[in-house]
This record gives C-alpha cells, structure tokens and sequence, in this order.
C-alpha cells in the first residue's frame, strides 16, 4: 500500500512539475484566445480589430493614478504578447497544438524557442550578400596585388630597360630631343614615359603566384558554381591516371612529370612555374619525378641549407643563444 501511495505522490510531482515548465510558454498559465476575447476560429483580421480595441483602452498613457498605470502596463504588455503568437501563423499553429497536446512539453519547448530566436531575415538572403561581399574583396585584392607587382617591375633596372627597349623599337618612345620646344613638355612626357612603360611590362611578363593577373574565374561565387563541374574533371583525370599509368603502364609525359613534381614539393603548378629557371632544370635533369631520385635531390639540398646555415653569422649567433638559455633565460640588470 505504501508502495502505491509512493508512486502516486511521485508521479503529482512529476505533473506539477511538467505544467510548471510550460508556465514560461507562449502566454503562461492565461489563454491567449481568452486575453484578446477571440475564439480559436477567429480570422487574422478579427484578432486584429480585438487587439487594437484593448490596447486603446489598456494603454498606459490611459490610466488617471499610478496603481491603474502599473496595471494598466501589464495588461497592455500581456495583450501585445498574445496578438503577437496570434497574427502569424506559425506561431498560431504551434501554439494550438500546445492546447490540444499538453503532454508533448519537450517539442513544445522546441517550437516556442525555434519561433522565438530563429533570425528574421532570411538566411540565404544573408549568405547571398556575405559570399557577394567575399567576392569583390577578393577581386579587388587581386587587382590591388597585381597593380603593385607591376609598379614593382616597373622600377627593377633589369625589366625598365627591356621595356624601353621594346618601347624604342616600336616607336613608343622618342629618341630624347632636349630642344628649347620640348622642354616645357618634360613633366608630362615622363608621365607618359611611366604609363608606356608599364603597358610593356604588363604585356610582356606573366606573373604567376599571388600577384597574377586578376580573374573572375578564382572569386568565390564563380569557385562554387563551378564546383561540382571541377569536381568532375578531378575525378576524371585522377581515374584516367589509375588506368593510363596503373594499369596499362604507359610512358609518362611532360604534364604529368611537373603534377608528380609538383606533389612531391608540396607546391602548385603556378608556385612551380615560378621558380628560377635554373632551379627547374635542375629538377627536371635530376628526374625528381621518380620518388627515389628526388628523395636523394631534397637530402642533397636540405645538406647545403644547412651548411649554408653554420656558415651564417647571424645563425651562428642564435645558436651561441639558444644554447646559454633562449628567450627563457634569467639575467639581472646591475644598477
């Protein structure tokens, strides 16, 4: 008997316990429907015309003494919240199937909390403008960078003299008259000078890396659209490697040579377009596309960059530091 009556002030408990966490939902322990005196059949438009008759008659601005205000505020505030779980229809759904599912509290707790910080603006609309704003400033830093790279070039001797060279045979540039009718024309034809110049330049080298010429084709909104068709012309080519190297043992040639290259330095094929001239033909003399060769090639440099570091002072002097203590080394300061 004891048991029972355990369990039954146990499970009053529990019920209790439940109706409380629901007192915080929607419009607490008061029916909405009830507060703005519409029935659950009202249309938007009744629940309208009902909220707007009482927050005339309840509005705080209303009351003659200061206990009406205060009651007043809090009918007022009760009504607004009612009309605003009542004028959407989300809210409104969800809300009527609390009053005819009591028992489902935790899917209730869900839907109140969804409505209540879901964001208000649409959320492609704000991936829509983020990926856009992504994209110009990512065009716009390429065409920063590749600005600078050329105004760079411009001022190394080695490319300023080949571009005036250029200039001179096509005619660009004049043979240099110094006469009393040109001088006052000197400021502008240097302008002119620097503009031609850069032309050339721009015409005549192509940057690789970072500072390459700007394009739509490496801006975010274009990366995504194209996405699924790179993906595809990935695929495709790492299974036609399977099959042309793998399996049929064909012979490889250039391209393939510079991609095994390329993956062995952990590098790009710009980034290897890049190096020094000398550089890649030393890679491609020494077929560094053969994993032994270049595991032999990354010793012998990885030799000479250390031997090049205890030749180096300035290394020579970080390691006479690091070795009386490094950067957690306690020195005093004599007064």
């Amino acid at each position: 008997m004891k048991f029972y009556l355990y369990l039954f002030l146990l499970l009053n408990f529990f019920v209790l316990h439940v109706h409380s966490l629901i007192d915080g939902l929607y419009c607490g322990r008061e029916n909405c429907y009830d507060l703005l005196n519409v029935t659950r059949t009202s249309t938007k438009q009744e629940i309208v015309k009902a909220y707007r008759g009482l927050a005339k008659k309840y509005h705080p601005d209303m009351a003659k003494t200061v206990e009406d205000k205060q009651l007043y505020t809090e009918r007022f505030r009760a009504f607004a919240n009612a009309y605003e779980i009542l004028k959407d229809e989300e809210t409104r759904i969800d809300y009527d199937r609390m009053l005819d599912n009591p028992n489902e509290y935790y899917s209730h707790y869900y839907r109140y909390y969804r409505h209540r910080y879901a964001p208000k603006v649409d959320v492609r609309v704000v991936l829509f403008i983020l990926i856009s704003v992504i994209s110009a400033i990512q065009y716009y830093s390429q065409h920063s960078n590749y600005n600078a790279a050329i105004n760079y070039l411009v001022t190394v001797p080695r490319y300023r003299l080949q571009a005036q060279e250029i200039a001179r045979q096509e005619g660009l540039l004049g043979g240099g008259d110094t006469s009393k009718k040109n001088r006052g024309r000197k400021a502008m034809s240097k302008q002119e000078e620097e503009v031609i110049l850069k032309q050339i330049v721009e015409q005549k080298l192509d940057i690789k890396g970072g500072y390459q010429k700007p394009s739509i084709k490496r801006i975010l909104w274009l990366q995504m659209i194209l996405f699924p068709y790179n993906l595809f012309l990935k695929l495709k080519w790492h299974l036609r490697w399977f099959f042309k190297f793998h399996l049929n043992k064909h012979e490889m040639g250039d391209d393939e040579k510079i991609y095994l290259i390329c993956c062995y330095l952990k590098i790009s094929r710009e980034q290897y377009e890049s190096l020094p001239e000398k550089e890649q033909n030393q890679l491609w003399n020494r077929q560094t596309w053969i994993k032994e060769n270049f595991r032999q090639w990354k010793e012998e440099k990885d030799e000479e960059q250390k031997k090049k570091l205890s030749e180096s002072g300035r290394y020579k002097a970080y390691r006479r530091y690091m070795k009386s203590g490094g950067p957690g080394q306690i020195t005093f300061d004599a007064d």
